[in-house]
């Protein structure tokens, strides 16, 4: 695991996983890396990418250009998450859970990256399933995706008025 911060843009860039990938062609096999990366602003946009380049330098900053690229805006609630969840990817499940400030990030290496660039740091994880680094990663990033605001905490959202009694017009039986 190589966590790099920069500040130059003040963005939050995580480098989760990198990998030796190779090709076997005619003349023998082709030498490739994987890298995936997590880029966030740490109050509620995060994105994840995975890219692969003929040096570990460049696979990473090919991903984390396309992971700025893909960012999305998370619904969270202070520190923490407004309610549970389970986001999923192929065979990967990460359960999700609000938690108390001072708690601080349970989670697996892969988990926290994400909630680390999102602003997120009070939540409790579990994984399920498969155990797979790219797959538990996108897992968490669906769920954060999924989290919905309650109706009355949406910004900008207009409370309707309380209902206002009416007069009654009398019944023709009492005139």
């Amino acid at each position: 695991m190589n966590f790099v911060r920069k500040k130059e843009d003040d963005l939050i860039r995580k480098t989760v996983n990198i990998s030796r990938v190779s090709k076997v062609v005619k003349g023998g096999k082709r030498m490739s890396f994987t890298a995936l990366c997590v880029v966030g602003d740490g109050v509620g946009k995060v994105g994840v990418a995975k890219r692969k380049g003929a040096d570990v330098r460049i696979a990473v900053d090919k991903a984390s250009r396309k992971a700025q690229e893909k960012m999305v805006k998370i619904n969270k609630e202070g520190t923490t998450i407004p309610h549970t969840i389970e986001g999923v990817h192929c065979r990967s499940k990460v359960l999700l859970k609000p938690a108390r400030p001072g708690t601080g990030i349970i989670a697996s290496a892969p988990v926290r990256a994400v909630a680390e660039a999102c602003g997120i740091s009070n939540i409790l994880t579990k994984s399920l399933g498969s155990n797979n680094i790219m797959n538990v990663t996108f897992a968490t990033l669906n769920g954060l995706m999924n989290l919905k605001v309650p109706k009355n905490e949406v910004p900008g959202a207009v409370e309707p008025d309380a209902v206002k009694e009416t007069e009654i017009a009398p019944s023709r039986e009492e005139k």
